[in-house]
């Protein structure tokens, strides 16, 4: 039997087993036919050793809370690739997701899985074809790699690419191998080079930042709206900073988190913010009244000018928590939009006719598409300008090394460590992540 790319690719689309996959791989007889070489971002655990190869080690996901590290070998990146040592990655909620359960939502793993997506590193070799990359360049890595031909992708859409191919996701088989490795091969097309002021820790949160870009854009805001952010964890945070940065005329932040909505608006990524009281109902019936009695309670919040917030223009919903879009859709004003940023339950009840009656749109949001050249801009600017927030501080807790990757998943797990300070972004370094000096005219005040 000889296995060619083509079957190795129809063997992707159609999402054979793990173990099928492998075995018609040792039964081919065409050397040819190299794994690593049809599909180096996907299969880089596959990679056989050559005198050309680079041993790196790997974070890999087995199981619910197995986490080990492997060493593999890595190839020479191909044409139009470079080669990049990781050196930060921000966990994010499906890195989570993927760790405690071992599935994300109704994804679910089917072979090991190296995890981490928001990502930054230093290119350590180029591919043959690449232009405008050199040796030791920093750049940030955008993760996601769409076909590029099909009708979305076209229309510049490719976020919502059907063959699209995550870092970290298990959506695609095999998996597409995740950043929490010491070097990646990554197409050039995908790294975004950073500017002298943008650190590697602040190229990391551009991921993040990216779906809030993408969420201003498809909300469409033009500048002196009232805005509501439902959920202050890290993307809330970023919601809330391109509403103030897109002219929205108050931004109020909510979270049944009371410290996580102070710290928002203490650092200035919101006007004001509304702790929302935890009720768990018992009913559908009852979480619907729970989420009116809420929506009313926002929209009579006291803002700093002395009037009441009112009915919001638009709600960004970044949860995911049933309860939280029902409340979004009651607190929207006639003609208004719920941004659906957070992914939670897949399926879920909600006032359908409070949303129809009042024409609010509900809009989706997906990740991103076009946002990392602007969200390099915008880093530099909260880096210079102390009118905005400063999003570094959204960087909670540190840690150092893959060997450390397992107390970082767990740190991450939680909303406070034990000296009772808040968890936000918990941040993996590896080898030396060099901090820019910003001490020049750019240094925040």
């Amino acid at each position: 039997m000889t296995l060619d790319s083509q079957t190795l690719w129809d063997s992707v689309k159609n999402g054979v087993s793990n173990r099928s996959f492998r075995r018609q791989f040792r039964r081919s007889s065409d050397s040819s036919c190299n794994i690593a070489e049809s599909f180096p971002h996907i299969l880089p655990c596959f990679s056989q050793p050559t005198s050309n190869m680079t041993s790196i080690r790997s974070s890999v996901l087995h199981g619910v809370k197995d986490l080990r590290i492997e060493t593999h070998q890595l190839p020479p990146p191909e044409p139009n690739d470079l080669q990049i040592s990781v050196r930060t990655t921000g966990l994010c909620g499906s890195d989570l997701h993927y760790y405690h359960h071992f599935r994300n939502g109704d994804i679910l793993v089917r072979e090991p899985l190296s995890l981490g997506h928001e990502s930054a590193g230093i290119v350590e070799a180029v591919g043959s074809d690449v232009d405008g990359f050199e040796v030791g360049d920093q750049v940030a890595l955008e993760v996601g790699m769409p076909c590029e031909t099909c009708a979305r992708c076209q229309e510049g859409r490719y976020n919502i690419c059907e063959a699209m191919r995550f870092r970290s996701s298990a959506r695609v088989f095999p998996h597409a191998q995740g950043t929490l490795q010491e070097r990646i091969n990554h197409p050039a097309r995908w790294c975004h080079k950073l500017p002298h002021d943008v650190s590697l820790e602040h190229a990391a949160l551009l991921e993040p930042l990216s779906v809030a870009v993408h969420a201003s854009k498809r909300a469409k805001l033009k500048g002196g709206e009232k805005a509501l952010v439902l959920g202050a964890g890290t993307v809330g945070l970023l919601v809330a900073t391109m509403a103030i940065i897109r002219g929205a005329e108050s931004v109020v932040i909510a979270d049944i988190d009371a410290g996580r909505v102070s710290f928002a608006t203490n650092n200035g990524f919101a006007h004001a913010g509304f702790p929302i009281p935890l009720r768990r109902p018992n009913s559908n019936e009852e979480s619907l009244v729970l989420a009116q009695e809420t929506a009313e309670s926002i929209k009579s919040k006291i803002l700093a000018s002395g009037s009441e917030l009112g009915a919001p223009d638009i709600v960004f919903e970044c949860t995911g928590v049933p309860s939280c879009l029902q409340t979004a859709i009651f607190a929207t004003r006639p003609g208004g939009k719920v941004m659906l940023i957070g992914m939670g339950n897949p399926v879920q009840t909600l006032p359908i006719s409070a949303a129809a009656l009042r024409e609010i749109d509900l809009v989706g949001v997906f990740r991103y598409a076009d946002t990392y050249p602007e969200g390099i801009t915008l880093v530099q600017q909260t880096i210079s300008n102390p009118n905005l927030p400063d999003i570094s501080k959204l960087i909670t807790h540190r840690f150092e090394g893959l060997d450390s990757i397992k107390d970082a998943f767990e740190m991450a797990a939680r909303s406070q460590d034990d000296s009772q300070k808040m968890v936000l972004k918990v941040m993996m370094t590896m080898g030396e992540a060099p901090h820019h000096d910003l001490s020049g005219s750019n240094k925040r005040s």
